[in-house]
């Protein structure tokens, strides 16, 4: 039997971008785009401030104590 939709398109007769849950073909797309967006916004966040994306959030401090 032959469809419209292409064979890439489809995964075990289903589309590769439904957003389903659980350990599926779909969810491990999705989660790989995600990661790739991650990955390069603190990238582009190192890029912009100079400092690492644990600096940026306030994670990890300048190394600088306070004298009392």
């Amino acid at each position: 039997m032959q469809t419209n939709t292409p064979q890439a398109d489809t995964v075990e007769g289903m589309t590769r971008n439904a957003w389903i849950s659980g350990f599926t073909p779909q969810a491990e797309l999705w989660n790989g785009r995600l990661a790739m967006i991650g990955f390069v916004s603190a990238i582009v966040i190192e890029l912009f401030t100079h400092k690492g994306v644990l600096h940026f959030w306030g994670i990890i401090s300048s190394g600088v104590t306070p004298v009392l």
